[in-house]
């Protein structure tokens, strides 16, 4: 109970720090890296549903990697909006926070991560069965957070992506 307090404490300072110093409040790597494994998780999600439904209706692989993005942002906003939805927020404003909060993010994660799978030879043709698929989408998810953390931190930081999302978290 003392650690809710506490965190729920960490909030709120960081919140009115922010307003202190009109939105140029410091992040910590802490919160940016939370807000990046939320959005990652989702990307993640995203892009194996894609690759197995792609795969399983025998389309090539630009139409998966389409829908695989689709899925990313799908997954990632969805997770965002539910954290907002359960501080009794209504659905248009959690729908807006959440786009706020995350397009930058997945944009940037969707691109550092289909842009490996892109890049490396054969990644492309690689299938869920494969061991090197997994082993590439590994890759461009780590290679996706250690690029995504430093944008979330500096959005934070200055009071925008997911710094407006920790003002609906009580």
């Amino acid at each position: 109970m003392q650690h809710d307090a506490h965190t729920h404490h960490q909030h709120q300072h960081q919140h009115q720090h922010q307003h202190h110093d009109s939105g140029h409040g410091k992040a910590s790597w802490r919160v940016a890296a939370q807000a990046t494994l939320h959005c990652l998780t989702g990307c993640a999600i995203g892009e194996v549903l894609g690759m197995i439904i792609g795969t399983a209706l025998g389309w090539g692989n630009m139409p998966t990697m389409a829908l695989a993005i689709v899925l990313a942002f799908g997954f990632g906003y969805a997770l965002t909006l539910r954290g907002i939805l359960k501080a009794d927020v209504d659905f248009r404003t959690a729908f807006r926070v959440a786009l706020a909060a995350d397009t930058l993010s997945i944009a940037v994660m969707e691109l550092i991560d289909n842009g490996v799978i892109a890049l490396w030879p054969g990644a492309m043709d690689a299938h869920l069965t494969d061991a090197m698929f997994w082993w590439i989408l590994t890759l461009a998810l780590a290679a996706a957070f250690v690029i995504t953390t430093p944008v979330n931190k500096w959005m934070i930081g200055r009071g925008k992506g997911h710094a407006v999302v920790h003002q609906y978290h009580h």
